[in-house]
Parts: structure tokens; C-alpha cells; sequence
């Protein structure tokens, strides 16, 4: 028998439940089913058969492309997480008044008043051949000719993607140092502990949570995002999110269906992964 709070509390939850299955599950299932579907050259048909997922794992290129995927996402991974964790201790120990706390972290967010599209396409008027970089470091006589590199590359996509995601690393981070307790850290200097080993073995554990957090939505972020390889490679890279783009702007609804599958159980297993390193629900 439920109990009067029991009915209380499903009756509470009843109606995000019943939006995250309207408008989360529901698609996941209906991407599932169309991943099974046959397609010609203008037309799909409801089938169920296995000829998607066969052509996506045997292609070489498939391999490739997840290879270059997680190759942004570790980089990018790597360098939010050294910005963000430092960017946060600034924040939480050497910024004494939550006022000025509050007001730098807004500073932060500005950018996220403009568009994606917006903070990611104003680098390349900076990194182009004859864009400020390349103008400033031959002024400067560092270099004798524009570097070619610093747009349509790899460097482009992944500082793209720092400048895009680093907020996401911050966030958490921030938010779990906050709420470390200071008498551990004077403890810690208390008992001969230098700046780095208290770094180390105090603040880091604790910040465990959000650096997990942060690590999470980065990852699934850039791992996701096709529209900043398209831009700042000149559609010369690509990644699992710029497969499935084109698979849908050649209406190959079914070959990105299963692509999208793959890239999600991807996604869920790394998740799964990380979550294996802390237990973000007994921490917080």
C-alpha cells in the first residue's frame, strides 16, 4: 500500500517525468527504430534490418572520424580543466568578498550573451592569413611570413572549443571549492604541508565532484558539436557530429539514425566511465 506522502511525492514528480519522456525518451526511441530502416536515393522505408550499423562499423573511416572525435575532446578536455581549475581557485581562495566574487563570475559570463556561432566565427578575421595575429607577430618580427596554421586546423577547432566550453569546467569546480571547509586547509599548513602538497592532497579530492561535472558536460559538449569543426577546420576536419549532418543533408535519415545511436551509447559509456572515479551523488 502507498502512503499518502508516496502519492504526494509521484504526484510532484509526475509531470517532469512525464516531459522528460515526451520530449527526451520518446525521440531517443523513435532514433533507435529509424536506425533500423532501409533508404534509397529519395526515399526511406520502414524495415528492420542491420545494413546501417553494418556500412558505419565497416567503414574505415568511421574509425577515423571517432578517433579525431575524442581527440578533441581529450585536448579540449585537458585544456578547459587546467583554465577552469585555475580560474576557480582564484576565484573561491585569493578573491576575499562575495561581492567581488559574484562580480568576476559575471565578467565570465558576458560571453555567453552572444551566440555560439558569434564568439566562434569572430576568431577568424584574428587567425587569418592577414588577420591581427599573423599582422602583429610580422610587425613584431617574430615571423617572416603569416602562419598558415592558426586557421582551418586543428589548433582553430580546438581553441575554438576552449574559448566555447572553458565556462562548463569553471562552474562546478567553483561551486565545489566554495564549499571546502577552510580550517582543513590551515590544518593542512599547520602540520608542514607546502602550497602544492596541500593543493594536492586536500583541495584536489575535494574538488573531485566538480571537476567530474565539469569533465562531463565538456566531453559530451564537444563530442556533440559538429558546427565549430565545420567553421574554424573550412570543412576540412571532421567529427561523429559532421557524419550525422551530412547523412541528414543528403536525407540519409536511417545511415544518421544509427550514427547518432553509436555516438550516444559513445557518450553514455564514457560517462559511465567517469562516474566509476567518484560518486558525484554521495559527495555533493
Amino acid at each position: 500500500m502507498f502512503k499518502s506522502r508516496d502519492l504526494i511525492a509521484y504526484a510532484q514528480a509526475a509531470p517532469l517525468g512525464l516531459v522528460l519522456l515526451c520530449f527526451l525518451v520518446a525521440p531517443i526511441i523513435m532514433i533507435v527504430i529509424v536506425s533500423f530502416w532501409g533508404a534509397t536515393e529519395f526515399s526511406i522505408y520502414p524495415a528492420f534490418q542491420f545494413d546501417n550499423y553494418a556500412f558505419l562499423f565497416g567503414s574505415p573511416v568511421t574509425y577515423k572520424v571517432f578517433l579525431a572525435t575524442f581527440k578533441y575532446a581529450f585536448i579540449t578536455w585537458a585544456f578547459t580543466l587546467g583554465i577552469g581549475f585555475t580560474v576557480a581557485y582564484f576565484l573561491a581562495f585569493y578573491v576575499r568578498t562575495q561581492a567581488m566574487q559574484t562580480v568576476l563570475f559575471l565578467l565570465c559570463t558576458i560571453p555567453f550573451l552572444t551566440s555560439n556561432i558569434i564568439r566562434m566565427i569572430s576568431w577568424i578575421p584574428f587567425l587569418g592569413r592577414n588577420g591581427i595575429a599573423n599582422q602583429t607577430l610580422m610587425s613584431w618580427g617574430v615571423i617572416d611570413a603569416p602562419l598558415e596554421w592558426l586557421l582551418y586546423s586543428d589548433f582553430s577547432v580546438i581553441l575554438a572549443f576552449v574559448h566555447l566550453y572553458t565556462l562548463f569546467m569553471v562552474v562546478p569546480i567553483f561551486n565545489t571549492m566554495m564549499r571546502i571547509d577552510t580550517s582543513l586547509i590551515e590544518a593542512a599548513y599547520d602540520n608542514g604541508a607546502t602550497a602544492l602538497q596541500t593543493l594536492w592532497h586536500v583541495i584536489v579530492p575535494l574538488t573531485k565532484p566538480g571537476i567530474m561535472i565539469g569533465t562531463i558536460f565538456v566531453v559530451t559538449l564537444v563530442m556533440g558539436d559538429f558546427i565549430t569543426v565545420r567553421f574554424m577546420s573550412g570543412s576540412q576536419k571532421a567529427n561523429v557530429g559532421r557524419l550525422i549532418s551530412n547523412d541528414i543533408s543528403l536525407l540519409q535519415y536511417p545511415s544518421a539514425a544509427a550514427t547518432a545511436v553509436v555516438l550516444l551509447c559513445t557518450v553514455l559509456l564514457v560517462i559511465a566511465v567517469l562516474l566509476r572515479f567518484v560518486n558525484i551523488r554521495k559527495e555533493l
